[in-house]
Parts: structure tokens; sequence; C-alpha cells
């Protein structure tokens, strides 16, 4: 804002400099070295001609009239150098007046182009948001710290909320973050596609610096010595690893040396649990305040939220049946043989996916396959959701099609996706970009009236703790394990509708997004809660 100011401030002293020292008329040593001119030009004038001694009876009359001439000639002549005058300086005054309402009218859309539209649980931004932040921080950067993202768009956006923390607490200047552009997603969005940059550094910038890019002096250093120290942070490490030195790893003592360090991965980098509050709440206040989506998402994001609750109440179901995510996790539940061979295939197709063999029934068992389209009707009619509420698919294509949807649609008629709310032109832009259409969706699931995921991944998680931080709005977290029991009892005859309702009723009491503690498992930080499903510091404190 600093720079904007500066040229309004210019533009302003511009248009006072020219209006206080242009001219209005002419000056005395002008009009006289006009009047000059024109003598030496009435006297080269075929119209003058220097008398002799045989025409002085008539030299008195002649005198006047070359002295009336003369003066006529200076008096146009003045004339036209004051018209002259006048009309530049007429000129100047209101180039600059359009000169400085040209720069203020730019720093108007510079202003709105930064506030973009607010996200999730947040109002609408206009520049009067700028006019309120807090003061810049202003401290001795250590360094610099680039950050490479990786993942899908939940897990890299809860990456990039440890890094700023990280960054803060570290005193370095943090480079906005890269996307992973590498993922098997393929998707080569950067932070700007997705993020509003502006409203993130600037809504931060009375904790931690951030710049788009690595300044030149920095920049040249790694260029001239063909060098920039990289590495992974350990996985799910407090703030002592990074403050700290060890025997083993010196994240702060690599930024002083080197000035720019770069971490290759993101996701999980910072503990669930034994972290600083003041740590935990900046964490929060960059994932629910500062993410906000870039303008273009958030408007169809809220154009879809605006159409379905023009149509009544609506469920958003995550419903995770995708072909990747069945090939990767060897769950086949409810697939032809020519389906589990095209799965198996793929999951062998990628080498860097390390299981091959996986026993589908048994996973299944476990709890650790997505539910079944088939699964998750049978749950949410014995959940007792009503059957005339919209349910939006926030998901990829679901692998089967309509076939596997047939028994859901039955059951909820009112079955949506984006793809049937808008117009094909709508979703043009972000139809090659699935990290952009998983914002879309972020954003609607956050918006429901009810939240169903049906798979703990990444979004189901994120969006769970998004929704607690806005006050505990319903969120239905199908137990996986225990509905498949019950469904394969039902199915088999083992119990009838209303024991199977009142089984499922009862596994998910306490799974509707009510407050709850964060599960902590010292030493196994994989199996406990993860702090962005539920961010406890940052609400309402329970009773013991």
């Amino acid at each position: 804002m600093e720079h904007l100011n500066k040229q309004l401030e210019e533009g302003f002293l511009l248009h006072n400099h020219n209006h206080h020292h242009e001219p209005s008329l002419l000056s005395h040593r002008e009009l006289s070295s006009t009047a000059d001119d024109d003598d030496k030009q009435f006297e080269s004038s075929p119209c003058y001609q220097e008398k002799t001694d045989d025409e002085k009876p008539y030299s008195k009359i002649k005198l006047m009239n070359k002295i009336y001439y003369m003066n006529m000639i200076k008096a146009e002549k003045m004339k036209s150098a004051v018209v002259s005058k006048l009309r530049i300086a007429m000129f100047k005054n209101l180039a600059t007046r359009l000169t400085g309402a040209f720069l203020a009218l730019c720093i108007l859309f510079q202003l709105r182009a930064l506030a973009g539209r607010g996200g999730p649980g947040g109002a609408d931004v206009d520049a009067d948001f700028y006019k309120s932040l807090p003061p810049e921080r202003i401290y001795e950067s250590n360094g610099y710290l680039m950050i490479s993202s990786n993942g899908g768009l939940n897990q890299m956006r809860s990456g990039i909320c440890d890094m700023v923390a990280i960054a803060r607490f570290l005193n370095v200047t943090l480079i906005v973050p890269e996307l992973d552009n590498t993922s098997f997603w393929n998707d080569q969005s950067q932070f700007a596609n997705i993020f509003n940059v502006d409203y993130f550094i600037a809504s931060l910038r009375d904790e931690v610096k951030i710049l788009k890019l690595l300044p030149e002096d920095p920049k040249q250093k790694i260029i001239d010595t063909g060098s920039l120290y990289s590495m992974a942070p350990v996985s799910w490490s407090n703030m002592s690893y990074y403050y700290n030195k060890s025997f083993y790893e010196q994240i702060l003592p690599k930024i002083k040396s080197f000035e720019v360090l770069q971490l290759t991965k993101s996701d999980a980098r910072l503990a669930n649990n034994g972290i600083p509050e003041e740590v935990q709440k900046l964490r929060c206040r960059v994932n629910y305040q500062a993410l906000r989506f870039a303008p273009p998402i958030e408007k169809l994001a809220k154009k879809i939220v605006r159409i379905l609750k023009q149509n009544g109440q609506f469920l958003v179901l995550h419903l995770r049946y995708e072909m990747d995510m069945l090939a990767f996790s060897g769950c086949n539940e409810g697939c032809s043989a020519q389906e589990i061979q095209e799965l198996t295939a793929m999951r062998y197709a990628y080498p860097w996916w390390k299981v091959k063999e996986i026993d589908s029934d048994k996973v299944r068992q476990e709890g650790l396959c997505p539910l079944t389209p088939e699964e998750t009707t049978l749950a949410l009619q014995a959940l007792d959701i009503d059957p005339k509420i919209q349910i939006y698919i926030a998901a990829g294509d679901i692998y089967g099609g309509e076939r596997r949807l047939a028994s859901m649609r039955k059951a909820f008629p009112r079955l949506v996706k984006k793809e049937t709310l808008l117009r094909e032109s709508d979703l043009a832009p972000f139809m090659n970009h699935s990290n952009q259409m998983a914002a879309l969706d972020y954003h609607v699931a956050v918006e429901a009236d009810i939240f169903a995921p049906t798979y703990g991944g990444n979004m189901a998680k994120v969006v769970e703790g998004h929704r607690r931080f806005l006050g505990h709005r319903k969120t239905i977290l199908l137990d996986r394990k225990a509905i498949v029991g019950l469904v394969d009892r039902y199915k088999n005859g083992g119990l009838s509708w209303e024991e199977f309702s009142t089984a499922v009723k009862e596994a998910h009491s306490d799974k509707m997004g009510q407050p709850t503690r964060r599960l902590e498992i010292p030493g196994k930080p994989k199996d406990e809660d993860y702090f962005y499903t539920n961010p406890q510091e940052c609400l309402p404190q329970l009773e013991d």
C-alpha cells in the first residue's frame, strides 16, 4: 500500500506544482522582448523605407503612419502571445487534472483488485479493509524461506498455513509458496490462480513479511553460485526443530548461513499437539482468514451456493469414489470383474505407489475403504436424512457412472453437482485444473447445511475443521467400519430395517460435528486427530 500512497501523493504534488507556477499573463521582460522583435520585423518589411531629405515635408505624416502601423503590429503580437500562453496554461492545467484523476482511478482499481471477496465465513472485502489493517510488523529478517508445496489442494492448504507460522516465529521473509504441478492430478495452477495472493500478503503484514518473488540480490547470488540449499523438513516436528541447533538438522542456522532456504515438502511438517498456543492460533488465522480463494473461483462458488439455497436446504456429499481413489486404495466392492482388472492395472502402472497387492475385502472390513454409493445411500436413509433434500456431490467422476448412482438417485431424487447447476461456459475456465475445481467444492462444502464425507481424506478433514471454526456446523462423520458391518448384516437378513437404522444412529450419536476434544496419541501423530480437523485452541474452550 505504501507505493500506492506514494503514487497518489506524487500525483497531487505534480498538480499543485503546475498550478502555482504556470503564468497566466506575459511578464514585463517577455513583453519588451516581443516589442523589440516587432521593431526589427517592421524595419525589415517592404512597408518600411528610410526617409530621404527630399521627403522631409512629408516626414511627420509618414512617421505618424509608421508609428501607428508599428503599434498595430505590436498590439496584435502581444494579443497573440497572451492568448497562446493562456491556452498552453489551460492545456497544462487540464492535463495535470486528468493525470491526477487517472492516478486516483488506477489506485482505486488496484485496491479493488487487492480486496477481492471474502471466503467462507468472511465478509465481503473492499478498500476499507486496507485502511483498517494493523501496522506492518517491522523486524530484522533472518533470511528468505521458499516453499514447494506438495499434494492436492487441501494438503497444500494446510501445509501453507504451517509454513506461514514457521516463517513468523523464525523472523524470516516468506516467498509466496509454489504449488505442486507434478502430482498425479497434473494441475499447473499456481498460488494466484487459486488463492487471492494480494489479500494473503496484506492480511498477514502485521505478522510476517511475504513477497511474491525472491528479490534480485539473493536471486543473483543463487545464479552466480549455481546453488540453492534445499531440504525436506522432518514430518510432525515441534517448533524447537525449527528454532534450535541439533545434531541432525539446523533450520534457522541454515537460513542465516545461506540467506535463502527452500523447503521441498510442506505437508504435515508441524505437529498436531505440543505447539505453543500463539503458533496454533496463527495457523487458524491463516487458514480461516488469510487464505481466500481467487476472485473468479469465489464468484462462481458463491453462485453455486446461491442456486442451492434458492431451492431449500442442501447436503454436500464428499463421495470419494473416483477411479484413482479405488485403484490406489485397492477397494473394489460392487465392481465388475472387468472393472477390478482395470483398477489393478492402474495401480501397477504407477511405480511410486508401493503397495500393489491389496486384499479388498480385508481393508473394507477394517474401515479403510471409501464407502460405496450404495452403502452411503443406506447410511443416509438410516440417519433419517430428508429424501427431498438437495444432495450436492462434491467429487470427480464417479467410477461406474450412473449405474453406481442409481440407488442413491432413487432414494434422493434431487441429486446435483456443479456440472448440472452451471452452464458449460461457467465451468470452462476451470475444467482442466483439478485444484481449482476442488476449490469450488470446498467453498460449497463449508457453506452447506450438512456436510458428509465418505472417506477421511484431506478435504474431509480440513472442511470439518473449518465448519467447527464457523460454529460447529452439522458434519456427519460417517463411521466406515461400523457402517460396513451393519450394511452386511442388513443385506444378509441379520437385521431388520428398524434395527439397522437404530444401530446406525447410535454409532453416529457423537459424530455430528459437535464440540469435542482432539484425540492425542503421543508418538503416533498419524493415528491421532489432525490439528486442522479440530483446531480446539481457536474454538471456545470446553469445560472439564
